[in-house]
């Protein structure tokens, strides 16, 4: 059997795992680069019979799946990956299994980007390497408002996070209720308040047909011009456009991104060229310790699947 590690960036894969422990039933390459052109990822792809996909680095749609005759199982990084066609892996007889994700990470990674923002961290840091000496004045997090797209487990260790700060926090998502609300101790708001009152708004929705989009040229155009822009959920939930045209204008304050609609980011993106933002390469999961629970556990996977007993089954066939 051969296994595919995709999309290791970093050229860690490698050692995040005991994949010793697979010889010599398996062979494990891992591939450092992405490939984005389907007819290429296919014809690199062919030979093997496993895949190990980083999060949603790359698609897995239907029409590449089919093209995949050797392929009987996937291993996503996660216990959900919306890139992969589940349903056509499962007409195909494709195992498709998943792996524990720490919980916390983009959480922090999130406070990080909210004081990077207030107090200037990138400009100065900009600044200084020029040859500058204090340019930009900071403001407080304390006392300010804090507004939370989406109170589920992350977006309640962020408003955490604000309160320990002495922020306000609020929020709204389609289906909050004031009680659960109450229970986050943050305070349930239409979402035209939110984007009214909210000196920082933090998106935590997850990407579906009813979040995409949902930050539009309406809502940008209700926030102050003091106020910031933090998104570390996925990219298509605020419209790129929209958002690129009240930071040109200045119309909010700034804003900090750690998703975009196409990843990796086009070197000649418009964004780039924007100081009012601080933008990374999708690092909310990236840290040692969780990509150690990931390949750990593909590992996991793929000895299940030879024990013929699948470990985080995510596409197993229902009882009876």
């Amino acid at each position: 059997m051969r296994v595919a590690l995709l999309d290791d960036y970093y050229g860690v894969s490698l050692r995040m795992a005991d994949w010793a422990r697979l010889a010599p039933r398996v062979e494990v390459e891992a591939i450092n680069e992405h490939i984005a052109d389907p007819d290429a990822l296919v014809a690199r792809l062919a030979p093997f019979d496993g895949l190990v996909l980083m999060r949603e680095r790359t698609k897995f749609p239907c029409a590449v799946i089919e093209r995949l005759p050797n392929l009987r199982l996937l291993v996503t990084a996660g216990m959900w990956n919306a890139s992969v066609d589940i349903e056509a892996a499962t007409g195909r007889g494709i195992k498709v299994c998943g792996t524990r994700d720490l919980g916390h990470l983009t959480a922090e990674l999130t406070l990080g980007l909210m004081i990077a923002l207030s107090r200037r961290i990138v400009l100065e840091d900009r600044a200084l390497r020029a040859g500058q000496w204090e340019t930009q004045i900071g403001t407080s997090l304390r006392g300010k408002t804090l507004g939370v797209l989406g109170l589920g487990n992350l977006g309640r260790q962020v408003a955490d996070f604000g309160r320990m700060l002495g922020m306000q926090v609020i929020a709204w998502s389609q289906n909050l209720t004031s009680s659960v609300a109450q229970a986050a101790e943050a305070t349930l708001v239409a979402k035209d308040v939110l984007f009214e009152k909210a000196d920082f708004v933090t998106i935590h929705l997850k990407l579906s047909p009813r979040s995409r989009g949902l930050v539009g040229a309406r809502e940008l155009a209700r926030m102050k011009s003091t106020a910031f822009l933090i998104n570390t959920s996925r990219g298509p939930i605020v419209e790129e456009q929209a958002l690129l045209d009240v930071l040109r204008r200045g119309a909010i304050a700034g804003a900090a991104l750690d998703v975009f609609d196409l990843e990796p980011l086009a070197p000649d993106h418009p964004i780039r060229a924007l100081p009012n933002t601080i933008l990374l390469p999708h690092l909310g999961y990236v840290t040692e310790e969780n990509f150690r629970v990931i390949y750990g556990d593909a590992l996991e996977d793929i000895e299940g699947f030879l024990a013929g007993a699948p470990v985080r089954w995510l596409n197993a066939p229902s009882p009876g």
